[in-house]
């Protein structure tokens, strides 16, 4: 990332971006996010966020976002705040590959409000994809095992699909029978 750069180069960048956004190519949006992200200010990590969040915006675009935020180390703040969004994306977004992405993004961001929640609300749900379940199950897993992520994998227990897989995490993390 370029650090003490002149800030009007990310004003600019930000402002190539709006303004391609309505005519441009998914590979000229591209272009520029690459370019944008390589600057080390607060203003980019917003402006990720916003175009994550963005529906109008390509999946392409949003699923490029979605892995910079994830790889970009975060501050406190940030780390809520891309928790939030990954949340969002999950909760309500149109499409599979990018609430799957989402989902398995979530695995880092466990410690933040609102993602177990969310996690747990989709492996649930047996309306919702499997691999999206599947998905939101590994971000699960991934945090081992609290009482909460206990609580729910007992829960997910009598599912028919994820039922199995549930009851196996929860022997490989040694949770005593007798305490269900």
């Amino acid at each position: 990332m370029r650090r003490g750069v002149v800030a009007d180069d990310v004003v600019q960048l930000i402002h190539a971006y709006a303004q391609a956004a309505a005519s441009a190519s998914v590979a000229r949006r591209l272009s520029l996010l690459m370019e944008i992200n390589r600057y080390d200010d607060p203003r980019v990590f917003a402006f990720l966020l916003r175009v994550l969040t963005d529906r109008r915006e390509p999946v392409q675009v949003r699923s490029y976002t979605l892995r910079c935020i994830r790889t970009t180390g975060l501050s406190a703040a940030n780390f809520e705040s891309a928790a939030t969004a990954l949340v969002e994306v999950l909760a309500a977004e149109a499409s599979l590959n990018l609430r799957v992405q989402a989902a398995l993004a979530l695995g880092w961001f466990v410690d933040a409000r609102g993602v177990l929640a969310e996690l747990g609300r989709t492996i649930a749900d047996p309306n919702v994809p499997l691999d999206l379940r599947y998905a939101a199950f590994t971000s699960l897993e991934r945090i081992g095992p609290t009482a909460e992520s206990i609580s729910l994998l007992r829960k997910l227990r009598a599912d028919e699909l994820l039922g199995p897989t549930a009851q196996s995490t929860l022997v490989s993390w040694r949770v005593p029978p007798e305490s269900d």
